[in-house]
């Protein structure tokens, strides 16, 4: 089981697919990454930001920097001070890079009223965040110091659309999950996390919105039929949350998603919406992560799949191999063929021998390969094989691209 753990290990897979890096002279905890490591996670933003956007999400971007003033209007600045990176002074003015994008959000809420036909709003990003971490917290993908997050902040009118929008957002990350071949109750599972009334340093001071919040997410999660733990002071300073647990290799665990109530927020931003009857009412605000951090999702997924990814998320999808050199034009038309209809291909007419090339192939766990020789020039069409059954035979290119459109989500 140790032997499969390591072997599995997104930190070792991540260097021998060549997914991403860290340089000691860029920073600990600030990955790179490379091409294929790119691509997958342009796979995922893709996704994420499409389907979100099917379910009534407004993507908006905001900056990576604003002045304290913002987090300490927000009330993060004391509570996530020592997880902050230092302020930076421009102009006799501090500013912080943004360990979270929620005041942004309600900023760009505040920049014009709002009516009771506009909400619930769905304000959604892929915002880049920094936070300090620990370096004996820092691990891999797992936990750095700058990650992107699949972020969105929901304005509702009241307590029953907030707790509607939290359901709608269990739904999203139930899909997702499911898209990702994560079974609930084996692969992740819920933990409904709890505020601590008597600590009013590290929590909101207001026991009767903590105690009927905490209860209406705890009979949401049972009136879903949805298994999950209880954990006490695990909640966010300004209200409780709804986390999606999962276990790495090492049998660590770690909170994947996110689904957070929020009855501070309104408060400190004076959040309202004009009413039926004309009169400004307080808002509620719902938070929620749908696949996370992209970072912390793509080292799940490399453990997950031991990188042997799904063709429709591993960041190449063919390789196309020439049996000698005089085949080289061939299996460069056929690159170039897959390539103009968006499959994510590599071609291979390097000098090594043909069962080399294959075997490295195989090596970089790609989910399909061509070999093109003297037959399938003279035919005019491709000998596909694939990793998971093996040799498929001659097919057009045609019927292969069909073929790897046909295994992305529905």
């Amino acid at each position: 089981m140790e032997e499969q753990n390591t072997e599995r290990d997104h930190k070792k897979l991540g260097k021998q697919l060549d997914l991403f890096a860290f340089s000691d002279t860029v920073g600990k905890g600030l990955p790179l990454f490379l091409p294929k490591g790119a691509a997958m996670r342009r796979v995922l933003e893709r996704f994420i930001v499409d389907e979100e956007i099917r379910r009534g999400y407004q993507h908006v971007y905001t900056p990576d920097i604003a002045k304290l003033d913002l987090y300490k209007k927000s009330g993060h600045y004391p509570h996530y001070k020592d997880s902050m990176y230092a302020p930076i002074v421009i102009d006799d003015e501090e500013f912080m890079l943004r360990p979270m994008t929620c005041p942004h959000h309600f900023e760009l809420y505040l920049s014009r009223p709002h009516s009771y036909r506009e909400l619930p709003m769905r304000i959604g990003e892929l915002a880049q965040l920094y936070r300090y971490e620990q370096s004996g917290e820092l691990m891999g993908l797992q936990r750095v110091r700058t990650f992107c997050l699949a972020d969105a902040h929901i304005i509702c009118k009241d307590e029953e659309q907030a707790i509607e929008e939290i359901s709608g957002a269990l739904d999203l990350i139930e899909y997702v999950a499911g898209v990702f071949g994560l079974e609930l109750g084996k692969d992740y599972w819920y933990r409904l996390s709890l505020g601590d009334r008597k600590n009013t340093e590290k929590y909101y001071d207001n026991p009767d919105a903590w105690e009927k919040s905490e209860e209406l997410m705890r009979e949401l999660m049972q009136k879903r039929g949805s298994e999950f733990v209880e954990a006490e002071d695990e909640a966010a300073f300004y209200g409780p949350k709804i986390d999606v647990q999962m276990k790495n290799v090492n049998g660590k665990e770690d909170t994947a998603f996110t689904v957070q109530y929020d009855f501070c927020m309104p408060d400190h931003f004076d959040i309202t919406y004009t009413a039926e009857d004309g009169s400004q009412k307080r808002a509620f605000v719902v938070h929620r992560s749908s696949i996370g951090a992209i970072e912390r999702i793509m080292a799940f997924l490399i453990e997950h799949y031991g990188g042997a990814f799904p063709t429709w998320l591993s960041p190449e999808q063919v390789r196309v191999l020439s049996v000698s050199e005089k085949h080289n034009d061939y299996a460069e038309k056929v690159y170039q063929e897959l390539k103009q209809s968006d499959i994510r291909v590599e071609l291979d007419t390097s000098g090594d021998s043909l069962g080399k090339r294959i075997r490295n192939t195989n090596i970089d766990k790609v989910p399909y390969f061509i070999v093109l020789g003297d037959q399938e020039i003279a035919d005019s069409n491709i000998t596909v094989e694939s990793r998971e059954e093996g040799k498929l035979g001659a097919m057009s290119v045609e019927d292969l691209i069909d073929r790897i459109r046909g295994e992305y989500p529905a």
